[in-house]
């Protein structure tokens, strides 16, 4: 459910805006905040990372050994500085106070806000597991965790990592690549199940397995065992099955950190709950990204979220009532990753039903693989490893709405052949031309 709240005057103009958190999403709120034509006066920032804001998404390269830590940061603190823009790291908004616009931080500062925004991001979910918190179990999530993860590693042994989405496979591979023995348990029967197919999560399966990364799908835990000195031992699976381990990662998620917000009384559900202009139940208040909530809907990918700072910034920054700014809208997003180096592309439902239309392409030598689900003609879902090219056209056909009969026999083929077909049926010479079949 939206916040409904009434409309109030403009909030002190002397007052900053302040911005908590500066993850990614507060980081891109910063920098379209300060591309409007009327920015804020001044800019408070408060991170509780030590760091200024970096790229998480580069995590698992740094994990690998790929790349170094400082090629993470989007801006370092001089640019912050040289923008106007106060900034405040290693410190954590404990307290805000709604009836005096004031927050406390856990250095024991105290700031007034005029406009306030949450962009305090998500958390590691952790699983109701006996052993979570032995030495030697970690979470993937910021630069401390790389470190540590990186530490680890550099000891050698086995590791075993929890969670066969994005996030678990690219944990696995990094320690993997650094050395380690490395297990991979997905409670699901097949990896990344929310994005791939069976056929696709097999092939990636494959490729992985023949890098020598062990993956246990359907894999249940039952505990994780300590050496009776604090430290983690392994992994024993509930149908016995024993995996030793000196290094444990859990990636099985994210849950959004609204704990603040609901600290405050705002409206929290799953996450803080905000309207369309990102406003909270409190109109001084905003919330973006991973720890807000619009229509029921949580957010864990960039693209939707570069959309609320865009409404965000342009609303914050709006000083005329009567041209109101459009606000968020829900649409369908695709998923484009490259894991491992393997590229995935994938949007619409996973699994077909029985009245879908369900084309194929296979090509197990090559590591390609297609399948599209068509409903009445429409495009509804596609799935795409290895060879993904194909994955925005089909994405943009299915955002139209568009009736690809006439194309339907070369979809699998490319997108000029589709493309001609369909070109060729609405030329005015066309009527009742038979569709040449592609080979």
């Amino acid at each position: 459910m939206r916040p409904r709240h009434p409309d109030t005057s403009a909030p002190n103009s002397d007052a900053p805006l302040v911005i908590v958190g500066n993850g990614m999403a507060g980081h891109r709120l910063v920098e379209a905040l300060l591309k409007q034509a009327a920015p804020p006066r001044h800019i408070v920032v408060i991170g509780e990372e030590r760091s200024p804001a970096y790229n998480r998404i580069l995590l698992s390269p740094l994990l690998a050994g790929e790349m170094e830590a400082n090629a993470l940061t989007l801006r370092n603190a001089d640019w912050y500085a040289e923008q106007g823009v106060t900034l405040m790291l290693g410190e954590r908004v404990e307290h805000i106070h709604r009836e005096r616009q004031q927050l406390t931080t856990s250095a024991g500062h105290t700031l007034g806000y005029g406009q306030l925004v949450l962009a305090t991001g998500s958390r590691p979910a952790m699983p109701p597991l006996p052993g979570l918190d032995l030495e030697g179990v970690y979470a993937f999530r910021d630069l401390d965790d790389a470190a540590a993860l990186t530490k680890a590693a550099a000891k050698g042994g086995n590791a075993v990592v929890i969670g066969g989405g994005l996030l678990g496979l690219e944990a696995a591979e990094g320690l993997r690549k650094r050395g380690m023995g490395v297990t991979l348990i997905q409670r699901d029967d097949r990896l990344m199940n929310r994005q791939l197919d069976d056929t696709a999560a097999g092939m990636l399966e494959v490729e992985l397995t023949g890098r020598g990364l062990g993956v246990i799908t359907n894999g249940h835990i039952a505990e994780l065992a300590d050496d009776r000195q604090g430290r983690v031992a392994g992994v024993r699976l509930e149908d016995g099955t024993w995996l030793p381990a000196t290094c444990v990662v859990v990636a099985i998620g994210i849950a959004p950190n609204a704990e603040l917000g609901r600290q405050a009384g705002l409206g929290v559900e799953r996450a803080i709950v905000v309207d369309d202009h990102l406003a909270t139940s409190d109109p001084a208040i905003f919330a973006l990204g991973e720890c807000c909530q619009f229509d029921s809907n949580l957010y864990g990918l960039v693209e939707p979220i570069w959309r609320q700072v865009e409404v965000l910034a342009a609303h914050l920054c709006s000083a005329v009532e009567d041209e109101p700014v459009a606000g968020y809208v829900e649409s369908p997003t695709a998923t484009k990753l490259k894991i491992s180096g393997v590229s995935l592309y994938a949007f619409g439902p996973t699994d077909a039903d029985e009245h879908h239309d369900v084309l194929v392409y296979h090509d197990p030598d090559q590591g390609e693989y297609r399948r599209l689900l068509l409903r009445d003609g429409r495009l509804e879902g596609a799935v795409l490893y290895g060879d993904t090219s194909m994955g925005p056209w089909y994405f943009a056909q299915a955002l139209a709405g568009r009736d690809l009969t006439l194309c339907r026999s070369a979809l699998l083929l490319g997108a000029a052949d589709a493309d001609a077909l369909l070109d060729s049926s609405q030329s005015p010479d066309s009527t009742n031309r038979p569709v040449k079949e592609a080979a």
